[in-house]
């Protein structure tokens, strides 16, 4: 069957290589793709907003599976379109439709949803331009650190986290003012949770769950997690704590919850749910929803499936994982993002990557590239992530950092301790 992917980053490279593997995969389109995916498919270029070519593209190509990578299209509710369209008929789409993306497209749905079903999460007010004073007064009376988040969807950079009181309250009025645009005339001020982030998926029919490979990202652009947020940096899977009596609390109080409350709100959901979490004191506490893969995650979670990733898709789609578990390889996965000089502030697009043909395709995902007259340049922040295996941690962060050691381009950056906080706890 032809497959037609959304996306343009190293979620939609590294869900394509898997893809292609399977035996049911017949051709594979990626809209808008990179320079990476022209090894396992082609690169069309049609906006998901111009519906009448994306319809005419899928029926034209024979499509049988859409897979919506980003969260833009969910929550504008593609996957609703394209599901109900009586000329689609045949077609299967995996990603939420907009009533379920807005575990993702809205912070203040997210809390309020966890809330309600009694999911652990910080404490949080609910601010707006209307009722700025209670913002100021609320940072005014409490301790910082000061997190701050923008309502919707700002590409992974919405959140802030302040020291300083002064500061913090000058930040909440910049982003009640357009700092990010329309995503922050709402702002979620949160309760500051001190532990160790890490995230766990899941596939989802809407009534049944199979759990993915778990992992832990650096979302911080300099080294010891300082500096503003980034989409991510790089990534680890598995992760050395989240053993078996973990795993069983996220589990019972956090995965199985949110997919019974999505039910009893008659949300369908079919797709990845991405639940960004963080340790404190032996308790898992949801920071945040995704209603897809995460990036670079997937770079790290995807290479280590042994389960036909196309089948588990297919199974989602058509409401049959009840019982559905997923094999995985053994040993460890680093994935580590080399990104353009000056990400996640300004950056120049255009340089020629090189050393590409010295690393093994396995282990590189492109992301921000292009193809243009035989050479491969940059045209985004983060570039390309190198992901490499080993039988250990340690082995695998020497392997990527190896890897990594082979390419250049003019002003590439690189955070050089992913992975190593975790060394002791491996």
């Amino acid at each position: 069957m032809n497959i037609l992917i959304l996306g343009s980053g190293g979620r939609e490279h590294a869900l394509g290589k898997a893809i292609k593997k399977s035996q049911k995969s017949g051709k594979v389109f990626f809209s808008p793709g990179n320079a990476g995916t022209l090894l396992y498919g082609s690169n069309i270029n049609i906006d998901y907003k111009d519906y009448d070519a994306l319809r005419l593209f899928i029926q034209k190509n024979e499509i049988r599976v859409v897979i919506i990578g980003p969260e833009a299209p969910l929550v504008d509710g593609l996957a609703d379109r394209l599901s109900s369209d009586a000329e689609l008929s045949h077609l299967k789409v995996l990603g939420p439709g907009g009533a379920g993306a807005r575990l993702e497209g809205s912070k203040s749905f997210a809390k309020a949803f966890m809330k309600k079903y009694k999911i652990p999460t910080a404490a949080f007010l609910e601010i707006e331009l209307s009722n700025l004073s209670e913002g100021l007064n609320y940072i005014e009376n409490s301790e910082g650190p000061y997190v701050l988040k923008a309502d919707g969807l700002a590409a992974g950079k919405g959140v802030l986290i302040i020291q300083d009181r002064n500061e913090a309250k000058e930040q909440l009025k910049e982003m009640l003012e357009g700092k990010f645009g329309a995503a922050s005339s709402k702002v979620v001020i949160e309760e500051f949770l001190d532990g160790v982030e890490f995230s766990v998926f899941a596939l989802t029919d809407g009534k049944n769950f199979a759990l993915l490979p778990e992992a832990k990202d650096y979302k911080r652009v300099g080294e010891n997690d300082t500096g503003p947020n980034t989409g991510g940096m790089g990534a680890v899977s598995p992760v050395p704590f989240f053993d078996e009596q973990l795993e069983k609390q996220v589990v019972d109080h956090i995965v199985q919850p949110t997919i019974d409350g999505l039910k009893k709100e008659h949300i369908p959901y079919t797709g990845f749910l991405f639940f960004g979490l963080i340790l404190c004191e032996g308790q898992a506490k949801v920071i945040e929803y995704n209603c897809r893969m995460g990036d670079p995650e997937t770079q790290v979670v995807i290479p280590r499936l042994r389960s036909d990733l196309l089948d588990l898709i297919i199974d989602a789609i058509d409401g049959n994982l009840l019982n559905k578990t997923v094999a995985t390889e053994g040993g460890v996965r680093v994935a580590v993002i080399a990104a353009s000089g000056g990400y996640p502030n300004d950056y120049q697009k255009g340089k020629e990557i090189f050393g590409l043909e010295k690393l093994n395709h396995d282990n590189v995902f492109h992301a921000g590239t292009q193809l243009l007259g035989g050479k491969t340049l940059t045209s985004g922040g983060r570039v390309l992530a190198i992901s490499c295996p080993g039988e250990n941690l340690e082995e695998a962060i020497n392997n990527c950092y190896r890897e990594m050691n082979k390419i250049c381009f003019d002003k590439i950056y690189y955070r050089k301790d992913i992975g190593k906080d975790l060394i002791d706890k491996a």
